[in-house]
């Protein structure tokens, strides 16, 4: 396994950051870890690089024990923090000479690092002078200088504008496909165009963790309907393939079907016969950020 997390838990005082949680990533692998706010993501990330300490349990790296084995854990583990550290006075390929002796790698590894992560054009410049796409760019240059294994990266997209979200989407899908990526986000749209597989944190514990087209079902899809009059449910729940109603206010119901089936005609025809007015329909399938709602909704 590229990284093996068993029974971990860490507190702070009194709180309690993660609540005994466990989980593997096998090698080739780019899974998301997602959960709200302070939910324990960057504690799980910080254990992970040997920033922190577990309160209890323990927790692999490419074999690398991160409580005994620190130094090994670091060499193997490319780490791109939330807030990425950079000497913003510093020139591109001077930064990346800074951390290429402190790795004792080849500078001819930097020049690959640079044209891998597409940061040719902006070589010369000094960081300061950067967008903040192609910061992130240089914080995933460093990240990748001494060839590592496993890369875990912290909300590797905050802050970016939608052409720097795709840039940098397929930067790492394209680093994924030779190394194990183990990432954070609170962009659902970027795991579901990255990820294999999705863990998600809620209050210092794992909700789900599964495959991302296991997570998600396709059959399944939602219509969101406005009648010019109040409906009992009943009446919808006789409709075929019905999973699920809800009153959302007023006239609005939500209908859940389980089908892949197009079931707006079906609706129109209920409304039809009960002489009722649609004044809004929608379809939609159920999707990442509806499930995530879902499995996090307490906090």
């Amino acid at each position: 396994m590229s990284i093996s997390v068993s029974n971990i838990s860490k507190s702070y005082n009194d709180q309690k950051a993660l609540n005994t949680i466990s989980f593997d990533v096998k090698q080739g692998e780019i899974v998301g870890f997602l959960g709200p706010n302070g939910a324990g993501k960057s504690t799980m990330m910080k254990i992970l690089t040997t920033y922190i300490d577990p309160s209890e349990g323990n927790a692999s790296v490419n074999g690398f024990d991160t409580n005994d084995q620190p130094i090994e854990v670091k060499k193997s583990v490319g780490y791109l923090p939330e807030h990425n550290p950079l000497y913003l006075e510093m020139y591109v390929r001077e930064y990346l000479l800074f951390n290429a002796q402190v790795y004792n790698v080849s500078k001819s590894r930097i020049e690959e690092v640079i044209e891998l992560t597409g940061l040719t054009p902006e070589a010369n410049k000094k960081i300061e002078q950067l967008s903040k796409g192609y910061r992130q760019r240089v914080g995933l240059a460093c990240a990748l200088l001494h060839d590592p294994q496993v890369l875990i990266l912290d909300e590797p997209t905050t802050g970016l504008d939608p052409n720097q979200l795709v840039e940098i989407r397929e930067l790492i899908k394209s680093i994924g496909k030779e190394k194990t990526v183990f990432l954070s986000t609170h962009i659902m749209q970027e795991v579901e165009a990255m990820c294999d597989r999705v863990i998600i944190i809620n209050n210092g514990n794992i909700v789900a963790d599964k495959n991302l087209d296991s997570l998600i079902d396709k059959n399944e899809q939602i219509i969101e309907v406005e009648f010019d009059y109040r409906v009992e449910e009943v009446f919808l729940l006789k409709l075929s393939n019905v999973k699920d109603v809800k009153n959302i206010h007023g006239f609005v119901y939500q209908i859940t079907f389980d089908t892949d089936i197009d079931m707006r005609s079906s609706v129109f025809d209920f409304a039809h016969d009960n002489e009722l007015k649609i004044l809004q329909l929608s379809r939609k399938n159920k999707n990442l950020e509806s499930l995530f709602r879902e499995l996090t909704q307490s906090s």
